[in-house]
């Protein structure tokens, strides 16, 4: 299944959100998974973001639609990027 990168900031409002409510998170893993995108592997980064989630769905509409979902809440902003297997990505050279 492909793997996306999806990088996020928290806008004042998820802030909020997310310190009165730090499961929050959890909620909303479980909310993409409804719509079919599995976080794999999850992180908090300092930085100009503050979220770095790998995650799998079964295309680029499905992650887009999610990416979406969740940024008409308000509480955050997304970038998302296609992830290529480093051995599907060196095989095309061979």
């Amino acid at each position: 299944m492909p793997k996306y990168v999806m990088i996020s900031q928290l806008t004042d409002e998820g802030a909020r959100t997310l310190k009165n409510n730090p499961k929050r998170v959890k909620e909303v893993n479980d909310e993409l998974e409804q719509m079919g995108v599995k976080v794999l592997e999850q992180f908090f980064v300092l930085g100009d973001f503050d979220f770095l989630n790998i995650v799998e769905a079964e295309d680029e509409s499905s992650v887009s639609k999610a990416a979406v979902e969740l940024a008409s809440r308000g509480s955050i902003k997304t970038k998302t990027y296609t992830a290529i297997p480093m051995h599907e990505f060196t095989s095309a050279f061979e």
